[in-house]
């Protein structure tokens, strides 16, 4: 194969068709498909828009060169040649992203204002930053003085982390790409920033969609790990369009009660470990402190006496079991129509849950309003809670206080039926570990789960459940009754 001599028409020929290509790619990944124009990679390339119809025809001819021009790699690796994940030095967000980091990744992280999203990644930012790596920080809402201050408070200001405060999107492409690949690069926050390749204000949706992929790209292309914080909007979902989440690998939600010291950081999404993962921490004077043992830490402010209306729920957020109390009040209504107020849980699983009760349990809720709270702040996603909920209901219904050392876990069906739940041993395990002795669960227990030092005590109905609940009020009721009278007044 012959090679053009410098300088010659050939050589030229090349050189212009390789710079068309190159604006090509940057137009398309940026605008997309629909919205790329000949007239903008004309002038992304400082050439005559009629010059890259003359080299290539038409849009969607380009396009295809474009897609054809894209190395392609074998997707068997040599040994050693794998990928090693960075970790974050914290091991709870290390939990939810899968193990750590994959270098070249983008992780969209969401979560309410105030929650504590910046300072869980400038911790992150620190640790990785100590372990060796360029590290970058870059704020569009504060200035760096403001970042630093943060840090100080953290006492995290000696670590080698690079910080910037830009909006600019190709200006921060071309910053982090100079000098040494990055390891590690946070943008605080992807609403914020912007590009000139697109003619609308930051914030909307095309902007929000060209930046995050500029910035998708370099990190693909630098193997840096690349966080995005995200605004949530009032309902909690990340604002800005949808396909972002699509785009990146892996979406972070952090939640949390301004009530509570405890922040949960949730896996949506996660092309590299398992979704509905969990991760747990605590707000404290000194930043986001990790907390290994979540179940210990929701039951440690529960009463000495036990007390109607209280049941402990065995649940399993991702693949951890994690135990939590859950309140529930039954009393008698002052309105023509009852009350039905929840606190962590879904309204339409309690209104299951009550209507199942009076339809298979016997229970005549419809004069009383009804209260539900999971203490500590935390939400639950599962239907396996629908057992312990039920049970405090009853409990607060009947005045009947339930067993201090039990737990409850189910699924109720709306045949009344108590049904089984996946992860059964993992839950009995850790109850027994709290000092938990029995655990009032479905009948049909999954098989092939290790044995545990608690005992079991099966549930298939929710009539047995409300046998069992109201004899064990009776048997209060009389115990009281038969008590010797103190000082004249009778319990």
């Amino acid at each position: 194969m012959t090679t053009p001599r410098p300088g010659s028409r050939a050589e030229q020929r090349r050189r212009t068709e390789t710079r068309i290509l190159d604006a090509a790619t940057q137009v398309f990944f940026s605008a997309g498909y629909d919205r790329a124009t000949i007239r903008a990679v004309a002038s992304a390339a400082g050439v005559d828009a009629g010059l890259v119809m003359h080299y290539f025809g038409s849009k969607q001819e380009l396009f295809q060169r474009v897609i054809d021009a894209v190395p392609v790699s074998e997707v068997s690796a040599a040994p050693g040649q794998a990928a090693e994940q960075i970790l974050s030095g914290l091991a709870e967000l290390d939990r939810v992203a899968g193990g750590g980091f994959v270098p070249g990744s983008t992780t969209l992280i969401g979560g309410e204002p105030g929650i504590g999203k910046s300072t869980l990644l400038i911790q992150a930012c620190a640790a990785v930053a100590r372990s060796g790596g360029r590290v970058v920080y870059v704020s569009g809402e504060e200035s760096t003085a403001q970042v630093r201050l943060r840090a100080a408070r953290l006492g995290l200001a000696d670590a080698p982390v690079q910080l910037a405060a830009q909006t600019f999107v190709e200006d921060i492409v071309a910053t982090l790409g100079s000098g040494d690949a990055p390891k590690f690069v946070v943008i605080d926050s992807i609403q914020t920033m912007w590009s000139d390749a697109i003619e609308s204000a930051p914030g909307t949706v095309s902007q929000v969609r060209g930046a995050s992929q500029a910035l998708i790209r370099f990190a693909k292309a630098s193997d840096a790990a690349l966080l995005l914080v995200g605004h949530v909007t009032k309902d909690g979902q990340i604002a800005g369009p949808r396909v972002v989440e699509h785009m990146v690998d892996a979406v972070f939600s952090f939640e949390g009660d301004g009530a509570h010291a405890f922040r949960l950081l949730r896996a949506a999404k996660n092309r590299f470990g398992a979704t509905d993962e969990v991760g747990v921490f605590e707000m404290t004077g000194g930043g986001l402190a990790e907390v290994p043992n979540p179940s210990a830490l929701f039951l440690a402010d529960r009463d000495g006496d036990a007390h109607p209306g209280a049941a402990v729920f065995a649940g399993v957020e991702g693949a951890r079991p994690l135990l939590v109390e859950i309140q529930a009040l039954v009393a008698p209504t002052t309105f023509g129509t009852p009350r039905r107020a929840v606190v962590g849980w879904e309204p339409s699983r309690l209104a299951m849950v009550l209507a199942v009760l009076e339809a298979h349990g016997g229970m005549k809720l419809g004069q009383y309003d009804v209260y539900l709270n999971v203490a500590g702040g935390l939400r639950i996603m599962e239907p396996a809670a629908d057992l312990a909920a039920a049970a405090a209901l009853i409990s607060s219904l009947t005045g009947a206080s339930l067993p201090r050392d039990a737990v409850y876990f189910g699924e109720i069906g709306l045949s009344g039926s108590v049904r089984g739940v996946a992860h059964a041993g993992l839950r009995l395990k850790e109850a027994a570990k709290l000092g938990f002795a029995r655990a009032f669960a479905p009948q049909s227990l999954r098989a092939g789960a290790e044995p545990v030092n608690i005992a079991t005590q099966p549930i298939d109905t929710v009539a047995a459940l409300v046998a069992l609940i109201a004899a064990s009020a009776v048997e209060t009721r009389a115990g009281r009754a038969k008590s010797p009278a103190r000082n004249g007044v009778t319990n």
